[in-house]
């Protein structure tokens, strides 16, 4: 596999630019720095393996070679998509269910972006948002996707049950034509983002909707309650007593099942 290739796979989608690495440390990391050498909207970085890769609160994420999917793309923002920053993770997520949906596979979205099979993380997202001063110049999006048994991490190393995409489907399955299912379905989402038909579909793929939950804070504490939806800004809506909900934005936050 070479760019080229890669750009073939991608061909007729909004990707103007792609970057192929064997071996890279972050896709993310590759994607932020190639912004600042003037990386177009819609450029895409992709590895075959991962040694750095990170998730939300840094937690580590790895891709074996040959196993996983692992790229990131850039996204330049509209001033009117600068107003929903918070969205664009779960846009991606949104995305991934799109192109699971298309192998057979039913999927759900654990606040605010992991993507599940059968209650199992099949799928991490990281959007991180480059500045300079107060002027958001892209923000760059990175999927990783398990699938194949090989690159389920093992069980102690992780905080929530894995899973992957192959033993869902019972076959193998192209990894890179899932990447261009995700890409195209990103680029579809994107002219909802903001919407209520965005948030209203992102509260309905929610897993654990209606169920009672904990939410972590990297402090140690803890609120218990049911997960009753989400609210415009994304912000997860908690019923901590009958009649009573409280708005939990993403940020350092842990979701659990009780």
């Amino acid at each position: 596999m070479d760019s080229d290739q890669l750009l073939g796979i991608l061909a007729g989608l909004p990707v103007p630019a792609v970057r192929y690495h064997e071996v890279t440390g972050s896709t993310n990391d590759d994607a932020m720095a190639w912004v600042g050498d003037g990386a177009p909207d819609g450029a895409l970085v992709a590895a075959n393996k991962q040694t750095r890769g990170r998730g939300r609160m840094d937690r580590q994420w790895l891709t074996p070679a040959g196993t996983a999917l692992a790229f990131s793309l850039v996204l330049r923002p509209t001033q009117q998509e600068k107003i929903h920053l918070p969205l664009f993770s779960p846009l991606a997520a949104l995305a991934v269910t799109d192109a699971l949906d298309a192998l057979g596979i039913h999927a759900e979205i654990k606040w605010p972006n992991d993507v599940l099979i059968q209650r199992r993380k099949v799928c991490g997202i990281l959007a991180e948002a480059i500045w300079v001063g107060e002027e958001l110049q892209a923000v760059v999006v990175g999927i990783g996707v398990n699938m194949t048994p090989e690159s389920i991490p093992p069980a102690d190393s992780v905080s929530f049950p894995a899973d992957c995409v192959e033993l869902a489907t019972g076959a193998p399955v192209n990894r890179w034509a899932l990447m261009a299912g995700i890409v195209e379905a990103i680029f579809a989402w994107r002219g909802w983002l903001g919407t209520s038909y965005f948030l209203e579909t992102w509260q309905r793929r929610l897993a654990f909707l209606q169920e009672r939950v904990q939410i972590l804070s990297p402090g140690g504490g803890r609120l218990d309650g049911v997960l009753v939806g989400i609210d415009r800004e994304g912000n997860m809506l908690l019923e901590t007593s009958p009649g009573s909900s409280r708005s939990i934005p993403a940020g350092d936050v842990h979701l659990r099942v009780e």
